[in-house]
Order: structure tokens, then C-alpha cells, then sequence
């Protein structure tokens, strides 16, 4: 059974790419950008736990509260079941799918049969639009292959996967019960909530706090680690091109806040585009320098991403006071 006349969305993060498929499905088309924008998706967070291998490094919003924000912002209804059950489980999922609906996945990404790389990571996103005896066919980002399948008995492990950021066999649908909002009206709202959030953070190690926090620990971190070429390598693979760190989250608000200037004409918003293009590359060269650190151990390349990541959180500090200003009224 697989959905009749699916247009799978094209997306390089998880989420963005599991909700583009869903809304697609309703006949609403917006660029990547735009639904991670309007999921007033821009965050930080510096995670460590004694259960965990190695910090885990994150550039946007906790999971789920993405999807929640964007369809509260469209005024969609995100209908979410969890369960224990195994069995019960895949009745959720497989019953959307045979009523035509594509279902949203949250799951541990290790047991999909297309990863090559096998890193336990609970708050990854796929959407499902079909099934037979031995597979799920699913959609998750253009890296990992897009149109893509896993064995069934796999896709039981990955959703009911215990650990860090994990959920009790968590899936969603989306459905546009009411009239779609002006645009240009929420593009507002959604930067003035993620803005005011962001410079809010209710703990230090999130947002501009937890940038600077985190250009301290990773201090500790490289003294204490047992493989510093699989902790800081991981972490450098894992910000840079497995979608949890902070360029590709920092392109992507650049991208929506440009496309936020061209709907509204406010040229706060383009100037903010341009700070968060110039916010993108130092992240990269944090993971560089992560990289760099686990291929030669040498302490130099920690104390160097610890300067960017000094100077990144004055400038996010600054973008985004920037943009709560400008969205005031």
C-alpha cells in the first residue's frame, strides 16, 4: 500500500523535511526556509549527561516544538499518538496510510537500513507514505537518499528506541481544518517568538548562553575524553552534514529571513539575512576545528573554536535583539 499521487519534499533537515512532505500532501507549498522559519526553528543547545558518549551539540529548537510552532503559526492541526505498544504503534501509523494520509515518524536513526553511518540520534524525522510485508517506504532528507526504504522489524527498533530525546513510538498528521493566515502577518509573529525565546533561555546552556558555556566546556571536554577522534570527528559530522548543529540551521534562517524582506519590505530583515550568512561560516569553521582536534589531538584547534564560538554568541546575541526590535509592533 503506498499513497497515490505523493510528492515527496526535497529537504536537507529532518523535521523540516517530514512537515514539507505532509504539507505538501494538503496542496501547501513552502520552501524549506520558510517552514523552519515559520517553526520558529533557531536555537542552541550544549546537552551533556552521564548517560551519553559525548555532548551533543544542537543548533535549533528542541524536537517536536518545531512542528508544533509551524502549525500553530499556519493554524493546522497536528494530531500526535504515542504508545508503549509496538503493536499498537504501527496500527497508528498504518491506518493513515491506508485512509491516504502521510504519517510523521520521530525515531532513532541507527536502525534505518540506508544509514551508513550508525550513530544512536532518538529525535530524528521521517514522513511514511507507504508500506507491504517487508518494508516502510519513507522520505528523509536529499543526503540520506530522499525516496528511501527500511525493513519493517527496523523501523519497530528505531521508533521505539529508548534514550536521549527519544519518545514512545511517536507519529503525527497534519490537517487544514480552518482558513489559512496572511503571511506576511505571521512571518512576524514567528521571528519576534523565536527572537524573544532565543535571548530567554530559561537554563545556561541554551541560546547566546549556552554558545558562550559551551566555548568553556569543550575545554573540559577535550581534557576528559577517552577518543577524541570519535567524540570531536562525530560532532564535527554530525553539526556539519547529519543536520543537528549550526550552519545549516543559521542558512537556513538566513534563506527565510530573505524571503521574509521580500514579502514584507522591511530592510531589518535583510540586513539580519546578511548577519546570519557571515553567523553560517563561523560555525563551519567551528566544526572544522572540532575535526581537527579529533584528528590530531592537538589543543590548539579546541582553544580556536572556543574564540569563534565566543564571537558567535555576540553576534546571535545582536541578530537577534536586532530582529525582536524590528518586530515589535
Amino acid at each position: 500500500m503506498k499513497l497515490a499521487h505523493f510528492d515527496p519534499f526535497v529537504g536537507q533537515h529532518c523535521e523540516t523535511t517530514a512537515a514539507g512532505c505532509l504539507l505538501r500532501h494538503l496542496g501547501i507549498e513552502l520552501t524549506e526556509p520558510m517552514l523552519f522559519g515559520l517553526g520558529e526553528g533557531l536555537g542552541f543547545i550544549y546537552w551533556n549527561m552521564k548517560t551519553m558518549d559525548f555532548p551533543f551539540i544542537g543548533g535549533r529548537v528542541k524536537p517536536d516544538l518545531l512542528t508544533e510552532n509551524l502549525c500553530r503559526n499556519l493554524n493546522l492541526t497536528r494530531t500526535i499518538q504515542e504508545t508503549v505498544s509496538v503493536k499498537k504503534a504501527w496500527e497508528n501509523a498504518a491506518r493513515l496510510i491506508d485512509a491516504g494520509i502521510p504519517v510523521g515518524l520521530k525515531l532513532d536513526c541507527f536502525h534505518l537500513d540506508y544509514f551508513s553511518s550508525k550513530i544512536h540520534f532518538a529525535g530524528h524525522y521521517v514522513a511514511m507514505y507507504g508500506y507491504d510485508e517487508e518494508f516502510a517506504y519513507l522520505v528523509d532528507t536529499d543526503q540520506q537518499g530522499g525516496k528511501v526504504k527500511t525493513f519493517l522489524q527496523n523501523l519497530a527498533l528505531a521508533r521505539s528506541e529508548k534514550g536521549p530525546m527519544s519518545s514512545r513510538n511517536l507519529s503525527y498528521s497534519i490537517s487544514c481544518d480552518g482558513e489559512r493566515p496572511d503571511l506576511r502577518e505571521i512571518l512576524k509573529t514567528a521571528i519576534h517568538n523565536n527572537a524573544k525565546d532565543y535571548l530567554r533561555p530559561p537554563i545556561t546552556n541554551i541560546g547566546y548562553k549556552g554558545i558562550l558555556k559551551t566555548s568553556r566546556e569543550i575545554k573540559k571536554w577535550f581534557e576528559t575524553s577517552k577518543d577524541r577522534k570519535r567524540d570531536f570527528q562525530t560532532t564535527a559530522t554530525l553539526m556539519e552534514r547529519a543536520g543537528t548543529g549550526g550552519a545549516l540551521f543559521r542558512n537556513l534562517y538566513r534563506d527565510f529571513l530573505l524571503e521574509a524582506y521580500e514579502l514584507t519590505s522591511q530592510s531589518e530583515l535583510k540586513d539580519a539575512s546578511h548577519a546570519f550568512d557571515q553567523i553560517a561560516t563561523l560555525w563551519t569553521s567551528v566544526a572544522d576545528h572540532f575535526h581537527e582536534a579529533g584528528e590530531t589531538s592537538d589543543v590548539k584547534h579546541i582553544n580556536d573554536a572556543a574564540e569563534v564560538l565566543v564571537e558567535l554568541s555576540v553576534r546571535e546575541k545582536i541578530a537577534m535583539e536586532d530582529l525582536l526590535r524590528a518586530t515589535a509592533k
